[in-house]
């Protein structure tokens, strides 16, 4: 068992409804989430709860030091050891709620893609709606933002708020495939084109 793994498995039985997860994201999972990530250009990209990196990891390699890379970790042991493995990291620790504000402290106006690995199933239904609401207001017109679910849990209440509040936050949701390759499987939304603060 990787180092990774050891401490996510104890943040988990520290707090498990934050961390959401048993073990860190699969790196076929890390693949399929990132793929929004341009290879060009100086993008803005922001990753929301990055746990240990396993999507900070591939977004890194696909910026290979263009652009700028916000984290916004909540567990400041996680945060911690981000910003320790890659100095070029900008490490936020607080609310992904709080995203906006961490865009214009920084001067960055909005993001290009937001790449979400937070535990939705976890959140309430206010959550849910305050993080949604703070990922549509931040990201560009043309922005892209892609997140997960784990199978198992697809049809449980929490799942079903995401999908549906999902397709209210954007014009556009498309489910990828399964990645069986990922403990517990899961599939991924990618979603682009946010509708407009105001509309239903």
């Amino acid at each position: 068992m990787t180092d990774d793994a050891m401490r996510f498995i104890r943040e988990f039985a520290r707090a498990p409804l934050s961390v959401g997860a048993i073990a860190p994201s699969s790196a076929v999972l890390a693949r399929q989430i990132c793929a929004t990530v341009p290879e060009s250009g100086d993008p803005v990209v922001v990753e929301l709860g990055p746990g240990t990196g396993a999507f900070t990891d591939v977004i890194q390699r696909r910026l290979s030091g263009r652009g700028h890379h916000l984290a916004i970790e909540l567990n400041a042991t996680f945060a911690g050891r981000l910003a320790d493995r890659y100095p070029g990291l900008d490490v936020a620790v607080t609310d992904a709620a709080h995203l906006g504000d961490l865009l214009g402290e920084r001067g960055l106006g909005h993001a290009d893609v937001i790449v979400s690995g937070l535990p939705w199933a976890a959140f309430s239904a206010g959550r849910q709606g305050s993080v949604l609401d703070a990922v549509r207001r931040a990201l560009a017109p043309g922005g892209a933002f892609t997140t997960f679910a784990y199978i198992h849990a697809i049809w449980a209440p929490p799942a079903r708020r995401l999908r549906s509040a999902l397709h209210t936050t954007f014009e556009e949701v498309v489910v990828g495939r399964t990645v069986w390759r990922n403990l517990p499987p899961a599939l991924v939304y990618h979603a682009r084109r946010p509708r407009a603060i105001n509309a239903g």
